[in-house]
């Protein structure tokens, strides 16, 4: 399918395009440990994962709007649509949680899919593309900088 959408979109709106559907899925995960914490996960958890996402969000806003700025759109349109790439994380924080009483103990498995939607994104898109360049070892280095707060994060907020 991806080879009919290259035809009509380019390859920057490509990956707009797949950053956005994939904050659909984080959006959910945010949801999903809030609705969690009702049900007896802790705040200081659902704390994490949110301020994780939120801190992930400003390199993926970065990815869109950079290429778009290269391409010769302004610097206001290319942090425009960078920044509604995450709109729709909202949307997905939100249905979760009025779904939340229907969906009781389908909650960790949405959270799995969640996880799981992000780490094929990642996985597919995001690390081969690391890995083209000059400068792969500042990817390497930003990824383990990455963990490494996520994993302090995790064990301070819970």
């Amino acid at each position: 399918m991806s080879g009919h959408l290259t035809f009509f979109l380019s390859r920057t709106a490509m990956l707009a395009l797949a950053v956005t559907i994939h904050n659909l899925p984080e959006g959910m995960a945010v949801g999903v440990v809030f609705a969690g914490e009702a049900q007896g996960l802790t705040l200081s958890a659902a704390l994490a994962v949110s301020i994780g996402i939120a801190i992930q969000n400003i390199p993926e806003g970065a990815i869109i709007s950079m290429p778009m700025h290269a391409e010769g759109n302004s610097r206001m349109k290319s942090f425009l649509i960078g920044t509604l790439s995450g709109v729709v994380e909202p949307i997905g924080a939100v249905t979760i949680l009025l779904l939340a009483g229907i969906l009781g103990v389908a909650l960790p498995y949405l959270l799995a899919f969640a996880a799981g939607a992000m780490m094929y994104v990642v996985v597919e898109e995001l690390i081969p593309e690391t890995a083209q360049g000059a400068h792969t070892n500042l990817s390497t280095i930003g990824f383990a900088i990455g963990f490494v707060l996520m994993m302090v994060m995790d064990v301070v907020l819970g």
